[in-house]
């Protein structure tokens, strides 16, 4: 019975540069032991670095097992209510890539949310680094690359993914399968988002408009709420299929955390973009570069409040705020 076909890779990357180059470092047997995955999108570094794990698996293997599921597989993961990778952790998975393959001729450790790991984990993982074990490829997934050691860093290959330009992500892939989706909403929160923006723009005439204004703004920042839980519930069922049936309640939960975590990371960024492309046909209107202004000291509060939420603020309060500095600057302008 011939075996299945290797995982495909997310289809708003198949066939970019940086796909192109793993492949061919993979068939020439050339990849470097440690690779960091990074990009706004911990989803999408997690389908990359299953079908970079499958591949490498399936080399020289009698049989082609899931990922979730090979024997030379392994996934080390933040755990608890501070989600974080503790030395505990990374020393069991250390002492499991040190063995000999099983099945495969490699063995494949993949870090979720590697910049979690505390000071103990992130030093053993180093050294782990500097003398990285016979026949292992480690795969570093992050969001937040520069919030783990340099030295580290240093060590591994970087590649840095994100939905291409002009071709479908697999949120909007989604979107267009399922308009009732999470996804879809989003999409919608989006438009109805440079909507708002359009009318702040435009001034507050009276106390009608200015109310207008307001509540629209609460409304936006109560549906954010709802389209988040919703789609960290979407996601999380997605997952669970390509998980190990044994994982403990807390590891459920970090998973669980970690999901709803990237997935407001990604909703912030692309309300980063979509403030651009409101901004960018109106940069050049006016003399004194008003909306140059409003743009920039726009980006600037999203930044700061996207940084707040990393210290557990609300990610409804960290919305209002920006959109309450948006509703100023941009009926300023």
């Amino acid at each position: 019975m011939p075996a299945a076909p290797a995982s495909p890779w997310p289809p708003a990357l198949a066939g970019t540069p940086a796909i192109a180059v793993i492949e061919r470092a993979i068939e020439g047997r050339r990849l470097g032991h440690s690779l960091l995955l990074h990009g706004e999108d911990l989803g999408l570094l997690t389908a990359v670095a299953e079908a970079i794990a499958d591949r490498l698996l399936r080399q020289g293997a009698p049989a082609a097992f899931p990922v979730g599921q090979h024997p030379d597989a392994f996934a080390l993961r933040p755990s608890g209510k501070m989600r974080v990778i503790t030395a505990e952790a990374t020393r069991e998975l250390i002492a499991k890539v040190q063995v000999t393959p099983a099945v495969a001729q490699t063995k494949v450790a993949i870090v979720h949310e590697a910049e979690r790991m505390n000071a103990p984990a992130a030093n053993i993982f180093l050294k782990t680094l500097e003398e990285p074990p016979a026949h292992t490829i480690l795969l570093l997934l992050t969001t937040h690359p520069y919030a783990l050691l340099p030295t580290i860093l240093s060590r591994c290959l970087h590649f840095k993914f994100s939905a291409v330009r002009g071709e479908l992500s697999p949120e909007a892939q989604r979107a267009r399968a399922d308009p009732a989706s999470a996804e879809a909403a989003w999409l919608g929160w989006l438009g109805d988002y440079q909507a708002w923006l359009g009318r702040i723009s435009q001034g507050t005439p009276d106390k009608r408009a200015a109310a207008d204004h307001i509540l629209s703004l609460y409304g936006l920042a109560a549906r954010f709420g709802f389209i988040l839980e919703r789609g960290a519930a979407e996601a999380w069922e997605r997952q669970k299929a390509s998980l190990p049936a044994e994982l403990e309640e807390d590891e459920q939960i970090a998973i669980e955390s970690g999901l709803s975590a990237g997935l407001r990371a990604r909703f912030f960024a692309e309300i980063e973009g979509a403030t651009r492309a409101f901004a960018r046909p109106r940069l050049g209107e006016d003399g004194e570069g008003a909306a140059s202004r409003a743009f920039i000291a726009a980006v600037r509060k999203l930044e700061h409040d996207a940084r707040l939420l990393r210290l557990n603020l609300n990610e409804s309060a960290a919305l209002e705020d920006f959109l309450l500095s948006s509703l100023r600057l941009w009926s300023r302008r």
